[in-house]
């Protein structure tokens, strides 16, 4: 199921109204092949005694799917899954529709720490994730709660269980991780402990226009700010050296880091190529088979040469993933190219404790060839996914920039732009952002066809050039696939997507990144536009992936 944050608003190529809750978002290569470089740890060698202890939690949260609609789209009107604590409330939207979630509140008296489900998408084979990440730095005993499953005669619930290490040296340990098998690309639900403050929290109503089947609709929470009585829940160590943090993502408080002063100088400099002429390209160093993989750095070589004699100078790239910063980086190096680096949030848990994202931050600190970035982008589409509230985003991005000290280029994020025009967004992100970075796909505008392409996506650039008073805006993905089904007046097709991509060239080429290099069978093609593998421009754009290095 494709799963998608609510969001309400009708889109049209004229009069300056956003797309994107039409905009029905396309799967993107770091969701899908996330799990390749997840390291397969093995408690076993890290000279650890474990010794299990097991209590139970509050009830396991049920997510009963909404009624099923009529098979035409009248509004809808449903009632909202039963909420003990406030985790973004997934809503099955079996058809399509207008559904109308009713507000919710939940109030907590006390610290509750519970079991929640947390998804990943995973490719085909076997793959190690969640469990509890340690770091120690010296000899110590370490007992952490982390979440996992218990089955008693065919029942099969979602527990708290506590572990004490005795880690004999310095090192990091991953405790009690889960092991899935996958026999082909799918989404695993792994359980995750949940910590929540004491306080209100509320899930406005959401009403939103649902254009495929079996969609499924997370109504965030917003997270209150603790008072001055409130203490956050901390996991218990005997040793305060020790620091402890959950491998699968979880929702937390917003994090204290300072933000940005609004009068702080942005950094100088423009973004972007020669007018009428292909800008930048997106890129992920994957295989596009079915079952995926990381190339080889010669492969990744070899595309890097092949965009730079299109001469295109800019690649887009979302995580680090399968080496990416080596071989992407050293690459574009050899050819003149400059880089703009990604940090991929999929799943709740927006802040550096997160340990993908702080793996992220820890890789690119260490890459530090600053000279080849122009533009780092801290989350892709991560608030219009549910991932993030506004504020830790920001907070995010400020904790970013303390800790790439050595660089001294352009900070954004990319979101949609109906996402951008949120009030509470903008007011969160355009102090921190210098660029307005936004994905703008005309394909899932039903009301475009390829000849308005370029059109459309100048006139939502434009939009987003007016969000964050005297911050420029820049599309960081825009295309249009080769194969599918239509979308409305959006046709698929490769007369339709040379058309579109020379129409999107042409009117902003020079401040858009287009998606992508590839077309990528991995990805999946049982959606609603059946696209999603047919993305690649290479052809379009004159590039040989054939091109020696």
């Amino acid at each position: 199921m494709k799963a998608t944050i609510a969001a309400a608003a009708v889109a049209a190529l004229a009069g300056g109204v956003s797309a994107g809750s039409v905009h029905h978002r396309h799967a993107h290569a770091h969701d899908a092949m996330r799990a390749l470089e997840k390291k397969d740890y093995n408690n076993g060698t890290c000279g650890c005694t474990t010794i299990y202890s097991t209590y139970y939690g509050e009830a396991t949260l049920s997510f009963p799917p909404v009624p099923k609609t009529t098979s035409t789209p009248p509004p809808v009107s449903t009632t909202s899954t039963a909420v003990v604590v406030p985790t973004p409330v997934p809503q099955t939207c079996s058809t399509t529709g207008v559904y109308t979630f009713p507000a919710t509140t939940v109030t907590l008296t006390e610290s509750t720490t519970v079991c929640v489900p947390s998804t990943t998408a995973v490719p085909s084979g076997t793959h190690t994730i969640g469990g509890v990440t340690t770091v120690v730095t010296t000899a110590t005993t370490v007992t952490c709660p982390y979440a996992t499953v218990s089955t008693s005669e065919g029942v099969t619930t979602s527990v708290i269980e506590t572990t004490t290490y005795v880690c004999p040296s310095a090192g990091t340990y991953t405790i009690a991780p889960t092991t899935v098998t996958a026999s082909q690309p799918t989404t695993v639900t792994v359980p995750a402990v949940t910590s929540y403050t004491p306080g209100t929290y509320t899930q406005p109503e959401v009403v939103t226009t649902v254009t495929e089947t079996s969609t499924v609709v997370y109504c965030p929470f917003d997270i209150p700010t603790p008072s001055a009585s409130t203490t956050p829940v901390q996991v218990p160590t005997s040793a305060p050296a020790v620091s402890v943090s959950v491998s699968v993502p979880v929702i937390v408080p917003t994090p204290s880091y300072p933000a940005s002063s609004p009068s702080s100088p942005k950094p100088t400099g423009s973004l972007g190529g020669a007018a009428g002429k292909a800008w930048g390209i997106s890129y992920t160093p994957y295989e596009t088979g079915p079952e995926g993989g990381c190339k080889s750095a010669s492969e990744v070589a070899s595309d890097i040469a092949a965009i730079a004699s299109a001469g295109i100078k800019t690649v887009r790239v979302y995580s680090t993933d399968c080496d990416t910063l080596a071989n992407v980086g050293g690459a574009a190096a050899k050819h003149g190219m400059k880089l703009i680096l990604g940090i991929y949030i999929d799943s709740p848990g927006c802040d550096a404790h997160n340990p993908s994202v702080a793996e992220q931050i820890s890789a690119i600190k260490s890459w530090g060839n600053w000279d080849l970035v122009e533009l780092i982008s801290v989350g892709n589409e991560a608030l219009f996914h549910g991932y993030c509230q506004p504020s830790e985003l920001a907070a995010l991005i400020t904790k970013c920039k303390g800790e790439f000290s050595g660089y001294t280029g352009q900070y954004t994020t990319a979101e949609t732009v109906n996402i951008w025009q949120q009030s509470d967004v903008s007011a969160a992100l355009c102090p921190v952002v210098d660029v307005t970075g936004a994905n703008i796909h005309a394909f899932f505008n039903t009301e475009t066809d390829a000849s308005q392409a370029g059109q459309f996506v100048k006139s939502q650039l434009n939009l987003v050039d007016d969000i964050c008073q005297g911050t420029p805006g820049i599309v960081l993905e825009t295309g249009w696939p080769s194969q599918g089904s239509p979308m409305g007046l959006a046709i698929p097709g490769e007369s339709q997507q040379a058309e579109a991509i020379a129409g999107i060239v042409k009117e902003c080429g020079d401040k858009a990144v287009l998606f992508s290099l590839t077309s990528d069978q991995w990805k999946d093609g049982t959606t609603a536009c059946q696209c999603e593998q047919h993305f690649g421009l290479a052809k379009q754009l004159g590039i040989s992936l054939s091109v020696s290095i």
